[in-house]
């Protein structure tokens, strides 16, 4: 299943930012003292107690509004209240409880969001201010005391937000269920694929971008193979989202891929690969999903007998990181190839979660072995002792070695390439753990 996702909701400057990061675990906001510094939407993942979540640092006031610091306040309260499972709503101890908290309080209320209140800039262990009980007034429960800045109080506050999170194994669809993300910029025919797909129109198509803001979900059975196609809102390039509503599309479509096994990463054969379609190519791949590359449009091209080979390998050069990946030629318009879609889900899907046994592996790393030898550090060799299969979905492998500061990237590369040969994995990421295998 997806992970949850947690929104720190709060007025400007009441340091947000800096709690994600020491949640996080890194500086990845900016802090700083100027309210509305937070201008892009930032999310990271994080985890506490075994249980993985994505955490959304919500942004203050935008330069570009003109906009009462109320009105977005609002605004930023009813989209965390849509893409969260779990809120936190952050106050200031030492500002005291503002019109504004109040305001923001009520629309959280009428959500039936879980919502864990803590009160930031706690800086002293021992007792808590008494201004920290006039946040009861808030109707919210207990506050959490805490202080971003210093670390205090962060474990009994993940403590309480992590009660609220789904059980683990909650998935809405059985096992032989495909989840499968269309995921690609805005306009570039997500939704006029799953329409035709379907057969029917069962989400809106239009030429502006954005259209679809939420991830839509539609099962679907073909051929006695049941999938779930997930619509996802376009992801665009953060200098161009000026809505809050898209900046957590965005959101929304990161937990779609999370969800999925397959991604259908769509590109709109008019533009080619932009820096963004290599984003979000990126976060397909880093999440360890089997994707297809799906070059959309291909009716609206002029070819000839070297078009469709050139635009190949213009893919690879620009998504060399994800050249496993099958590439799909279609007109979602039209229908052209729409059909052959379906053969390459099921076949990335069943790659997906290959199973190799440790008999076979370590006969093909042998040869290999044999074929190249291991890379050598001051006289000292790579030796690997033996591999085996670890998990599926992506496929993972544990390397044992006799010294895994020996095993440079490129030999790596080469044991990737060596078992991809000999097993396919088409269309799946393939994970590497190295070990040293103890001196005992």
């Amino acid at each position: 299943m997806s992970k949850p996702i947690v929104a720190i909701v709060g007025r400007p400057n009441v340091g947000k930012s800096t709690l994600f990061n020491k949640i996080v675990g890194q500086r990845i906001s900016i802090v700083e003292d100027t309210p509305g510094v937070t201008r892009d939407r930032i999310y990271a993942e994080a985890e506490w107690l075994g249980r993985h979540f994505t955490l959304i640092d919500t942004g203050g006031i935008e330069p570009e509004s003109k906009d009462e610091i109320l009105a977005q306040m609002r605004k930023q309260a009813e989209i965390a209240i849509e893409t969260s499972h779990v809120i936190i709503f952050l106050v200031d101890v030492k500002d005291g409880m503002t019109a504004s908290d109040k305001d923001v309080a009520s629309i959280l209320q009428k959500s039936g969001k879980p919502i864990v209140l803590a009160c930031n800039k706690v800086d002293n262990i021992g007792q808590p201010p008494l201004e920290l009980y006039e946040f009861y007034n808030l109707g919210l429960g207990d506050p959490i005391a805490i202080s971003s800045v210093h670390g205090l109080g962060i474990g009994d506050l993940l403590d309480e937000v992590s009660k609220h999170f789904p059980d683990a194994d909650q998935d809405g669809y059985a096992d032989d269920v495909i989840k499968v993300a269309v995921i690609g910029k805005p306009n570039a025919g997500k939704s006029s694929l799953v329409n035709k797909v379907l057969g029917e129109e069962r989400v809106i198509v239009s030429d502006v971008p954005g259209t679809t803001r939420d991830a839509i979900d539609t099962y679907f059975e073909k051929d006695g193979q049941n999938y779930v196609f997930i619509d996802t809102a376009g992801m665009r390039k953060k200098g161009k989202i000026f809505e809050n509503i898209e900046r957590y599309s965005v959101i929304r479509s990161l937990a779609a891929v999370e969800r999925s096994d397959v991604c259908l990463i769509m590109i709109d054969a008019s533009e080619g690969v932009t820096e963004q379609d290599t984003k979000i190519a990126g976060f397909a791949h880093e999440q360890g999903k089997a994707s297809i590359i799906v070059i959309n449009k291909w009716d609206l091209i002029e070819k000839d007998d070297k078009t469709m080979n050139l635009f190949r390998q213009d893919v690879m050069d620009k998504l060399s990181f994800m050249t496993y990946a099958p590439i799909a030629f279609i007109s979602a318009k039209t229908g052209q190839r729409v059909e052959k879609l379906f053969e390459l889900i099921k076949y990335v899907s069943n790659q997906h979660a290959m199973r190799i046994s440790t008999g076979m592996l370590n006969d093909i790393i042998n040869e290999a072995v044999a074929k190249t030898q291991p890379p050598s550090d001051k006289g000292k060799r790579l030796k690997i002792l033996y591999v085996t299969q670890a998990s599926v979905k992506p496929p993972t492998f544990v390397i044992f070695v006799n010294d895994k500061e020996l095993m440079h990237f490129s030999y790596e590369r080469y044991i990737e390439n060596q078992i991809r040969g000999a097993f396919g994995l088409e269309g799946t990421p393939v994970r590497f753990i190295i070990r040293e295998r103890s001196k005992e």
